[in-house]
């Protein structure tokens, strides 16, 4: 085997980079955008500070900008827009409605119902907004069933990410993918041409997902719920001989625990003090609180105190009640104004006259009232414990900034739905007709959908996401700099030297194999554009057809299955189900085998490399 000479400098600087991005974007406590921001910085000040030239050519730094402006994140921005105007008009309203109905006449069809329209919406509209209207749905089910919704949440959600792979448009990996690849001379793919080997592998995984993972996972219970702090409104009556009469109310509340906090004190019938510090209490005042039912009890122990609820004792014929009020669990989702701040910092409760009882993370255990919660930085798939009036609930659902995980609040529904699903087909249609490319028919659609009020530009601007966007933007300035370094070439050549002897087919197979373990460590996204280049550099070095090492690159990195880091609605519905780290490997590694198995078998023999 002949030695394979070292890249250059310049080349070999961008591999290291390379490498260190990869290992940064599987950083935790480090910021995805942080990552993007720290690779895109570097690249450009190296090659500013030292220029790269060849045959006369000289790389500007500059250059590495360019995917600001590209037109697949041009596209994906416009998409997730658009895509946002459904969710806030409501117009997937009746899917909902008609899952909602299915479920209670034939569960197990229902769920092959479920995962069947979660797949095939998800080809043509972003799987966030598809997973947001599924969540509420599935779990209302299993709390009028008393059963774990943990059987039905990851299977929906892989169902999203299979059909996401159908269409050009279904991800915004496959959407960078065609572009990248049609930058670097191959034919640009259209909107259904690799529609059918997708078909096939999603009907094997639709089976898998429908009869084999539900009986993997473990039942699972998310620690919200029954077991969570309600708060109830109440009144402490302070009789004569209780410790509080004639004290301070700073020294009624030392006594107490500095927990306790006291909105208003009664005295009389009419007569409201200010809860100041100095104010002396009496017996027969009456101290107005907001608290737990455990705690509410405690301060009644320690002051030797009476609890009233309306005008009666606290007691089992008359226990605390707090009327018109309810919980739910509200998730973070991408765009959620929540993402990256704190409840406090983002006056949460201010803003939506709701309390917020508790805080679930997965793998933490559950943060209660007054343990911190309120200055947690959130992120997505956070979930929230709220109580409120069932208006104020209601009004947070129709907002759309947090998915509310609530069975008796409304979907959010307008006249200006139907408008926005004719924008929506439009934006498909015309690109799959080849009247217009994508990014211009999204584009318009925007425009249509700004000017009919199916969407504010608050809306618009909250639909986007910075991580997605530099995400993209580092990923495409390193992919630019892998191929024009020759970097690209030389990890192309290493490959193929690594598989010397083996048919197209294996290769194939090797490099989706590739894609889809980089995929579910760094972002998909990641994995895509880096992989790209290569796959096409591949695919030079043996003379071979552009096409299916691409696709093969497309499907691996779609295949973000096997932990829940890999796609954020994993993230989702781990929190929403209570999984565990564990049960997307017991579920995700054996859905990915299914389908790299199912297009290894696939690719060769359509494009006649078996």
């Amino acid at each position: 085997m002949e030695w394979l000479a070292p890249p250059n400098s310049h080349a070999l600087a961008v591999l290291l980079l390379t490498l260190l991005a990869l290992v940064l974007f599987t950083r935790e406590r480090i910021a995805l955008e942080t990552s993007s921001l720290f690779v895109l910085v570097v690249l450009t000040l190296g090659f500013e500070l030292f220029p790269f030239e060849q045959e006369g050519k000289v790389l500007h730094a500059s250059d590495f900008l360019l995917g600001f402006g590209h037109e697949a994140l041009v596209a994906v921005c416009a998409l997730m827009i658009a895509g946002q105007g459904l969710v806030r008009t409501g117009a997937l309203e009746p899917v909902g409605r008609l899952l909602a109905r299915a479920w209670g006449v034939a569960p197990s069809l229902s769920l092959l119902l479920t995962l069947l329209i979660g797949g095939g919406l998800s080809a043509f509209v972003n799987n966030v907004p598809i997973v947001v209207l599924l969540l509420p749905i599935l779990i209302g089910v299993s709390l009028r069933t008393g059963t774990p919704a943990s059987g039905v949440l990851m299977p929906m959600g892989f169902a999203t990410l299979v059909g996401g792979m159908s269409t050009t448009i279904g991800t915004s990996t496959n959407l960078l993918v065609v572009s990248v690849a049609s930058d670097l001379g191959m034919r640009r793919l259209q909107m259904f041409d690799f529609f059918v080997p997708v078909a096939i592998a999603a009907s094997v995984a639709m089976l898998y997902l429908w009869l084999i993972a539900p009986r993997l996972l473990p039942h699972r219970q998310t620690d919200l719920g029954d077991a969570s702090p309600r708060v109830f409104a109440t009144q402490l009556l302070i009789p004569e001989d209780s410790f509080a009469d004639g004290k301070s109310l700073a020294d009624v509340v030392a006594k107490a625990g500095a927990e306790m906090k006291v909105s208003r004190v009664l005295r009389g019938e009419q007569t409201y003090l200010l809860p100041l510090p100095d104010a002396v209490l009496r017996a027969g005042d009456r101290l107005l609180l907001s608290d737990t039912a455990e705690n509410l009890k405690e301060y009644e122990s320690a002051l030797g105190a009476t609890l009233y609820s309306g005008d009666s004792p606290v007691d089992d014929d008359h226990p605390l009640h707090a009327d018109d009020q309810q919980l739910a669990e509200v998730v973070v989702i991408q765009g959620s104004t929540l993402e990256g701040t704190s409840l406090s910092a983002s006056r949460f409760a201010e803003r939506y006259q709701l309390l917020t009882l508790a805080l679930h993370r997965a793998g933490w255990h559950l943060q209660a009232l007054r343990a911190g919660v309120h200055d947690v930085r959130l992120r997505v798939g956070d979930v929230v414990l709220i109580q409120g009036p069932s208006e104020q609930i209601a009004e947070l659902k129709q907002r759309g900034d947090v998915l509310v995980l609530d069975a008796t609040a409304d979907l959010p529904s307008t006249r200006r739905a139907p408008l926005a699903l004719a924008i929506m087909a439009g934006i498909i249609l015309s690109a799959a007709f080849g009247v217009l490319p994508i990014v211009f028919s999204a584009l318009a659609g925007v425009l249509l959908m700004l000017a009919t009020s199916c969407l504010s530009w608050r809306d618009a601007a909250r639909a986007l996401n910075t991580q997605v966007i530099l995400i993209v933007v580092a990923s495409l300035a390193l992919g630019a700099a892998l191929l024009k370094t020759g970097a690209a070439d030389y990890l192309a050549q290493l490959f193929v030297m690594a598989t010397e002897g083996a048919s197209p087919a294996w290769l194939l197979s090797g490099l989706m194999l590739l894609m889809a373990l980089m995929t579910n460590i760094v972002s998909n996204n990641a994995a895509a554009l880096i992989g790209t280049p290569i796959a096409i550099g591949i695919a030079r070095q043996l003379g071979l057809a552009e096409e299916p090492f691409v696709l093969a690159v497309l499907f691996g990195a779609n295949m973000s299955y096997a932990t829940p880091i890999a796609y954020k609605t994993n993230l989702l519905v781990m929190s929403a189900g209570g999984y565990r780290f564990t049960d997307f490997l017991r579920v995700g590694l054996p859905l990915t085998f299914i389908m790299w198995a199912v297009f290894s078998w696939l690719l060769p023999r359509i494009y006649g490399l078996g």
